[in-house]
């Protein structure tokens, strides 16, 4: 764990969801499976999918913004949410009731660790090699517990020299406080730093 002051936060948030219960989770699950078994094409589905990954992403739209900085957050409600759209998928499929062993969604409630895909714009393409993330709290910066090499850099279409990079990390539940205002940086090895705020009161 890193001590340094890395400046101003943002404003307050709320918690990401770290204690689900089973009820809870099956909950979610049904909330998420719903949409879908009630789609009427796949078009539908589909939009119902985009619009769920919109929900976990916090920082720039790559849709308005594609040479931005963002991160989708991968938490215990997100993968619940997924799963659940997965069930209502498949059972439209099968033509069937399918669900998750509750062992399974056993698994997910017991997860250590909160995922989140980042997001990089930079000008050629290997511009994200040695980078490296933490969580911004106050002045202490929470390292990652693992993290994933980043992607050589695609170029946005009708950009002459913007590139995007994308790579995963993996933060440990116990080493951050989920209530706190948070900044996600991003530290690349010529001194340069993004900062994206993390609202967790979007994200649960």
């Amino acid at each position: 764990m890193l001590l340094v002051a890395l400046g101003a936060m943002g404003s307050p948030a709320l918690a990401i969801d770290v204690e689900l219960t089973l009820a809870q989770a099956k909950q979610v699950m049904a909330s998420a499976r719903g949409p879908m078994e009630a789609a009427a094409s796949n078009d539908e589905m589909f939009a119902i999918i985009k619009a769920a990954d919109k929900n976990s992403r916090i920082g720039d739209d790559p849709a308005t913004k594609p040479c931005g900085s963002s991160a989708i957050l991968r938490t215990k409600t997100y993968w619940f949410e997924y799963f659940g759209r997965e069930e209502g998928r498949r059972s439209k499929v099968a033509k069937q009731e399918v669900r998750m062993p509750e062992a399974k969604i056993q698994e997910i409630l017991n997860m250590p660790n909160l995922e989140m895909e980042i997001g990089l714009c930079g000008q050629e393409e290997f511009f994200a090699e040695g980078a490296d993330v933490a969580l911004q709290q106050g002045a202490t910066n929470v390292m990652a517990v693992d993290k994933g090499k980043p992607s050589r850099g695609r170029k946005i279409p009708g950009s002459k020299m913007d590139y995007v990079s994308r790579f995963s990390a993996r933060f440990a539940y116990q080493d951050f406080d989920p209530q706190a205002v948070t900044n996600i940086v991003v530290f690349f090895p010529d001194g340069k730093l993004v900062t994206i705020e993390a609202d967790f009161s979007k994200i649960k």
